[in-house]
Formats: C-alpha cells, sequence, structure tokens
C-alpha cells in the first residue's frame, strides 16, 4: 500500500526539488531519509522509480516550518538527496532553493502575504544563518510570472532578492577558517572561505586549464577530478568541517579572468559534478574572495578594496551571477568585513500535491 505525502515540486534559482512542510515527514532523521531516499528515487544513476531528476542540481529537498524565534518567520532545513547513493546530506544550504521558501511559505500560510511585496526572515537551519526574501505578492497573493532574468534559467520570472544577513563563516567558523588568504595544499595554492558556503578557491591555470572549459569536459577528466579530490579531502580537517569524504562541502571553484563583462570566470564542483552555473552562496563566497587581500580571487581580479558597496560578476558555464558586497575595512588594515551579501534569484511553482511511498514507512 502507497501512502501520499503533500509537497510542492518548485524551481528555485537553477535548482529545483521538493518542498515539504516540516509537519508532513517523520520527525526522526533516520525515518525522513529513509522516506525522501525512496521519494526520489535514489540510489539509481536516472532515480527512475522516483521523481528526482538524475542530477544534484535537481534532487533537493526544502523541508519549511513556522520559527519559534521572534525574528524570523520560518526555519528552512535543505538537503541533498545523492543521486546514486543511499545518502541525504544537511552539510550545506542551498540559495537556489532557498528562492522557493518564502513564495512556499506565503502559500502554506507560514507568512500573512502584504499588498505588494512581502518579506519573508528566514532561518537556514543548515548553518544557523538568517536572510530575507522579498517576494512580489500583488493583492496579497504570490505572483511567479515577471521580466527578471537569471543565466541559466530560460525566459522570465518574478524577482527575488535575497538578503543575506550573517552568513560568513556560518559553516567553518570564520570567513577565512584557515587563518590565511593562501594555504599551500598538496603543491597547489589555494584559498579556503566561508562567507555562507564552504569554498576552496583554485586557479585553474595551476591544472593546466583555461577555466573556460565545458562541464563535460571536466567531468570526463578523471586525473583532474582524482587531483582535485585530494585536495578537498586534505583540507576538511584544516576547514573545520572534519572528515568531508561523505559530504557535499567544501565545494571546489576553479577561477580564471573574466571572458565577458564579469569580474572573473568560474568552474564548480559540488563537489564531484561540474555545476552548470553556479550555487548562491558558493557565487557569494567567491565573490567575497576578490575582496580578500591576497587570496587567490584576488590575485586575478587585482580589486582595489575600499569601503562601500561593491558588486562582483561571477562568470559560470552558462553565463554570470551578480553579487552585492558591504564591505567595512579593518582599523588596523587586517582581513575587510562583510557586513551584506545581496542578490536576485527567481523561483517558480511547477506541481503540487502528493508523493508517494510505501505506508510503511510512515507507519508508527
Amino acid at each position: 500500500m502507497l501512502t501520499g505525502i503533500p509537497c510542492t515540486h518548485m524551481r528555485g534559482g537553477t535548482s529545483k526539488g521538493l518542498f515539504f512542510l516540516a509537519s508532513s515527514l517523520p520527525s526522526d532523521p533516520v525515518r525522513r531519509d529513509a522516506v525522501l531516499l525512496r521519494a526520489m528515487g535514489s540510489p539509481d544513476d536516472r532515480q527512475i522509480d522516483g521523481v528526482g531528476g538524475a542530477h544534484p542540481l535537481t534532487s533537493k529537498i526544502a523541508i519549511v516550518s513556522k520559527s519559534d524565534r521572534p525574528c524570523t518567520d520560518v526555519d528552512y532545513l535543505f538537503l541533498q538527496v545523492v543521486v546514486d547513493k543511499a545518502e541525504v546530506s544537511d552539510s550545506q544550504n542551498c540559495g537556489n532553493m532557498l528562492a522557493g521558501v518564502g513564495p512556499f511559505a506565503i502559500e502554506q500560510g507560514l507568512v500573512a502575504a502584504q499588498e505588494g511585496h512581502t518579506d519573508v526572515r528566514i532561518h537556514m537551519l543548515n548553518t544557523g544563518s538568517d536572510c530575507v526574501a522579498r517576494v512580489c505578492t500583488p493583492n496579497g497573493v504570490v505572483e511567479y510570472e515577471g521580466d527578471a532574468a537569471i543565466d541559466g534559467v530560460p525566459g522570465g520570472a518574478a524577482p527575488i532578492p535575497l538578503d543575506f544577513l550573517d552568513v560568513a563563516g556560518s559553516s567553518c567558523g570564520a570567513l577565512l577558517p584557515t587563518g590565511n588568504a593562501v594555504d599551500l595544499v598538496n603543491g597547489v595554492e589555494v584559498t579556503c572561505i566561508d562567507n555562507g558556503m564552504p569554498v576552496v578557491l583554485l586557479r585553474a591555470s595551476d591544472f593546466g586549464l583555461s577555466g573556460y572549459e565545458s562541464p563535460q569536459a571536466l567531468e570526463t577528466n578523471a586525473a583532474l577530478k582524482e587531483q582535485i579530490e585530494a585536495i578537498r579531502l586534505a583540507v576538511g580537517e584544516r576547514m573545520n568541517l572534519g572528515d568531508v569524504a561523505r559530504k557535499t562541502v567544501p565545494k571546489m571553484s576553479l577561477l580564471a579572468p573574466a571572458q565577458a563583462d564579469g569580474t572573473l570566470c568560474t568552474r564548480t564542483f559540488i563537489p564531484h559534478r561540474v555545476h552548470e552555473a553556479i550555487g548562491v552562496l558558493g557565487a557569494v563566497s567567491v565573490a567575497t574572495g576578490c575582496l580578500i587581500p591576497g587570496s587567490i580571487a584576488h590575485q586575478i581580479t587585482a580589486i582595489t578594496v575600499e569601503e562601500g558597496t561593491f558588486t562582483v560578476g561571477t562568470e559560470h558555464p552558462t553565463g554570470s551571477f551578480s553579487v552585492e558586497l558591504d564591505v567595512k575595512l579593518s582599523p588596523d588594515g587586517g582581513i575587510p568585513e562583510i557586513t551584506r551579501s545581496a542578490l536576485l534569484r527567481t523561483a517558480r511553482k511547477l506541481m503540487s500535491g502528493e508523493v508517494f511511498v510505501p505506508a510503511a514507512m510512515l507507519a508508527e
């Protein structure tokens, strides 16, 4: 016998997945994860017996609930369902799926819609940081249609600005978790950074690459993937992430000079597939690196860092991603403080209904 679980299938930014109310899923994480693996069809390369899209960017889960915190409206837990393994990870945020949390919360009655637009304050449970999402709500109804465009998604949609409030060091405990702008790991210079997403910045040229290769070309380069994974495993402890062999962080971002109108070019391993674009919080960390004197990103871009607001364009395989950063200089000439990170995303509701799993999985 099968049992249906209410959910909404949504695109958030350049990702998509299932959005659930927390009350619709088992509270025990082990039982919950078993249900989600079955719902998505993992482990299987095609996820043929579930609703997953057979790619990390389309095998994602957002769990939303009313927040008990006085300063936020809803709590958001992101879970990455691994496609080809029986694994569900909560080791990172997802800023793309985050774009769908505000609309979902309003439509589920967790947040009252206002006329014109509704600001939804979201507490990201994965890292304990907060974000404000501004959702278009003309006549008190969520509007998905609009002219805002983001690279990696065809057509336009209603804009959803995301304003991150306190994400520096949210996973690693510090913006530069090793305390250095540059570290030497396995003979390669790297920058370890966490401004909402743990990322390792690397020069593409250090691997004999231009940095403009396609994701497919990088994914089929077995020697490259082995070298990058060895660095990732080596920096896990240094970034206060522990053993990262079975974790989806840190992300590994190959950097090169900009090709078009951006600030620099990126190719990002997430961590074993190559992103067709770049993750929201991954882009924030990369952009932040451009403003850290001496970092790999700063060496490539040579930005003159002053106090104020900077817009950094992170080019990726399907376009570019602009991140707005507010910078406060350190009085002693140390690492600048990033006081605010903001960017634009869109979302779209694709389907609403129930996903079916064996009833025994939900039986108490």
